[in-house]
């Protein structure tokens, strides 16, 4: 046993399940609002990814249970399933999710040694190859024309077909950042599209609670010192000034920083993916410039780019910076001076 000052340290597999504990609030929220079809999607995720892990693991000839067990390909596949339509065919998350556990992760050596977020660049890969295919996302159950029984969903996620007299238009919307986009390019003002019935009071109808359950489920990690304040409170901090600078200048069209905040996935990226202790930096000062650059990214891509959500790409852009910025923000070594305060030319 340690001594009384050393702390104990937690295993992957703990951690993985404190994490897949903590995003409970935010599945059983989207369930309630927009129907069980995110469950199929976890399910198939998961099943894609401990399935490609291990074959991977043995193609590399690394044991593949304990690997296996540490539950990180299965935050992964979750954290995907999450961030695509719930309604996507299911091909759709069984490419991300390979390409995501194969590709991001075990090419790149395994847990520990990815330079990418693994289930951001299952999103990115297929945002950017189809896009029609992620546009499927659900009507609140309150707005939908129609419902699907739960066999019904399977019928449709797995073989195509929805039943007689029900259309895809009946079941799925824009997203409210997809909405805000269009309807703003329509020379819309802010005050005029905030009043159509896909928005709730902050965000949207049904997804600003979804939001609501990442909070609660991130402050659990927080609490649990599974993550630190550092990355969590520059993101928000840094989104929410950008966009609330902008709503300052022209609040017609820009629409107020709480709604980039319960929208899309910004407290997602908060408190589960911009917090992954692989791809981020290492020092406080690190986590703050590396989270502050990608809720300045996720808003100017959601406002100015071509995409109405922008967390996945900034998180990426800002991957490919953390050596840089860890090498830029190392604290002195201890019982060495600081360069910039330490004598020159030998004067004091």
């Amino acid at each position: 046993m340690g001594s009384p000052y050393v702390a104990e340290q937690s295993s992957v597999s703990v951690i993985m399940l404190k994490v897949l504990a903590a995003l409970v609030p935010a599945i059983a929220a989207y369930v309630w609002f927009f129907g069980p079809a995110i469950l199929v999607g976890i399910a198939l995720a998961t099943a894609t990814a401990l399935a490609c892990e291990a074959a991977m693991l043995k193609l590399r000839k690394y044991p593949v249970k304990p690997f296996l067990m540490d539950g990180s390909a299965t935050v992964t596949a979750v954290l995907l399933a999450l961030s695509i339509p719930p309604l996507a065919p299911w091909w759709l998350v069984v490419v991300g999710t390979a390409f995501a556990i194969v590709v991001a992760k075990q090419l790149y050596g395994g847990l520990g040694n990815n330079l990418f977020n693994p289930a951001m660049v299952g999103y990115a890969v297929l945002i950017i190859s189809f896009p029609a295919a992620m546009t499927q996302w659900p009507a609140p159950d309150a707005l939908a024309a129609a419902h699907l029984s739960f066999p019904d969903t399977l019928q449709y996620l797995f073989g195509g077909t929805l039943p007689d007299g029900i259309k895809l238009d009946a079941l799925t919307m824009a997203t409210p950042l997809d909405t805000l986009k269009t309807q703003l390019h329509l020379a819309h003002s802010v005050g005029d599209i905030r009043h159509m019935p896909i928005f709730g009071e902050v965000g949207g109808k049904g997804s600003e609670i979804i939001a609501l359950g990442y909070l609660v489920g991130g402050l659990y990690l927080w609490q649990q010192r599974i993550i630190s304040w550092h990355v969590p409170l520059a993101f928000l901090a840094a989104l929410f000034a950008t966009a609330g600078i902008f709503h300052l200048i022209d609040a017609s069209r820009y629409v107020s920083p709480l709604f980039h905040l319960a929208s899309g996935g910004a407290l997602l990226c908060a408190f589960f993916i911009a917090t992954d202790p692989v791809t981020g930096p290492t020092t406080p000062r690190g986590k703050l410039i590396f989270a502050a650059g990608i809720g300045f990214l996720t808003y100017i891509i959601r406002t100015f780019g071509g995409y109405p959500d922008g967390v996945a790409f900034a998180v990426l852009i800002l991957n490919i910076c953390v050596p840089l910025i860890d090498a830029y923000t190392q604290p002195p070594v201890f019982g060495h001076k600081d360069k910039k305060n330490s004598p020159q030319d030998g004067r004091p």
